[in-house]
């Protein structure tokens, strides 16, 4: 994709496409892991890394505070999910 492409459709767009096609696969690998019976198959799908903070990031200022926190669960599906979001986006 080159930088005429990327300027017409808008990084927010592609971010947008992206975090949609990741949040449903992680949704339906999380459906196919409640359906599959107990096995490798199972495992393969639903089980990966989660990458983030474990607890979150307090700023306290007294008077103020605020928490962050990021996690991402990473899976088989989720990563199936971008792909196809990337591939839906280059025919866009």
């Amino acid at each position: 994709m080159g930088r005429v492409a990327t300027a017409q459709r808008g990084v927010g767009l592609i971010v947008l496409i992206l975090l949609v096609g990741g949040v449903i696969g992680s949704f339906l690998g999380e459906l196919a892991g409640s359906l599959l019976p107990e096995g490798w198959f199972r495992s393969l799908l639903t089980s990966g890394p989660t990458v983030g903070l474990k607890s979150p990031a307090t700023l306290d200022l007294q008077f103020f505070s605020v928490s962050l926190g990021l996690a991402i669960k990473v899976n088989l599906v989720a990563v199936l999910g971008l792909i196809l979001a990337a591939v839906v986006l280059r025919r866009l």
